[in-house]
């Protein structure tokens, strides 16, 4: 029964993830902004559902080592095999914008948890610990970045006031928002049995509770960006693609681990200060790859699933 719910996890997935860049990107056309803050924000605060139930959740029944490890490791996965993946099945334009503030937030959001859970570095406490104080930080950094969203969309809409939406093309709002609404119920609920599923298989394996979070979790709780930037990849909304791995990578650790440590105070396992230098690199390759004729190109998407896949053997044989 395990693995048929595991089949069924992916088919919603696909399915929902088509439907979803479909409605999404229709809206932006209704609202005249730009498909790459729709990616930002509508996109990736819904792919990004499933990292926060699962970590949310953990975070209830106080398995801390799930809660940071899924997020460190769906974030590493983003930027490596998401990206990477899906630029070698189709080389990916680069806004500028992104270039210059949403890359470099994401990288000082990765900064702010390093930072936050150096207690012992910093000799403020005993044990590196996520305390509800971070969470509150975490939050206030993310108020921020919602705020240039906003300001961004809205500018963007001050500006292109004369464009007309042809309707015929893009749908009416109501079948627009349902399709959207009804995508993204699919890939939450395909994310939530694909995670549990083979979170299951996977400890009957004997797996660590860490290296379940790193992997496993990651890589199941990712997979709606997976599938949903290789599928905005094809349909050629590159901007939705980069905007949804950007987005969710700033999402997860603001959000998701600020709301997680307000519900209960995350331990940090030392193995994890390694796994968060990886995605700090991670970051800045992605930063380089972004100005070399903006776009990232096959051989750097095939250089960071490479990447991916190398630390993906170190860390199981690490656990």
């Amino acid at each position: 029964m395990t693995y048929i719910l595991l089949i069924i996890g992916f088919i919603l997935l696909i399915k929902g993830a088509d439907y979803f860049i479909d409605g999404s990107s229709n809206i932006a056309a209704l609202f005249r902004i730009p498909p790459l803050i729709v990616g930002l924000t509508i996109v990736a605060f819904g792919t990004g559902a499933p990292e926060a139930t699962v970590s949310i959740i953990a975070a209830l029944e106080g398995s801390a080592d799930v809660t940071i490890g899924n997020i460190v490791g769906s974030n590493i996965l983003n930027i490596s095999l998401v990206i990477g993946i899906t630029a070698f099945i189709f080389p990916l334009s680069v806004e500028r914008p992104t270039i210059k503030k949403e890359i470099p937030f994401a990288f000082l959001a990765t900064i702010a948890l390093f930072v936050l859970i150096s207690d012992i570095g910093l000799g403020v406490a005993y044990e590196n610990m996520i305390t509800r104080s971070d969470g509150i930080i975490f939050l206030l950094f993310f108020s921020i970045f919602l705020y240039y969203v906003i300001e961004a969309a809205r500018n963007s809409r001050e500006q292109d006031k004369t464009d007309l939406v042809n309707h015929e093309q893009v749908g009416s709002w109501s079948k627009n928002i349902l399709i959207t609404v009804g995508g993204l119920a699919a890939i939450v609920l395909g994310g939530y049995l694909v995670v549990e599923s083979s979170t299951d298989i996977a400890y009957r394996f004997g797996m660590s509770e860490t290296l379940v979070g790193l992997t496993i979790v990651a890589i199941g709780s990712s997979l709606p960006e997976l599938i949903t930037s290789v599928t905005a990849a094809l349909k050629k909304q590159s901007e939705i693609a980069l905007g949804n791995i950007v987005g969710s990578s700033i999402f997860n650790i603001l959000f998701v681990l600020g709301v997680a440590s307000l519900i209960a105070p995350l331990p940090v396992d030392p193995k994890m200060f390694f796994d968060i230098i990886v995605l700090l690199i991670l970051t800045v390759f992605l930063f380089i790859f972004s100005r070399t004729q903006y776009k990232i190109a096959k051989y750097e998407g095939l250089a960071l699933t490479l990447f991916y896949v190398a630390y993906l053997v170190y860390i199981i044989m690490r656990n």
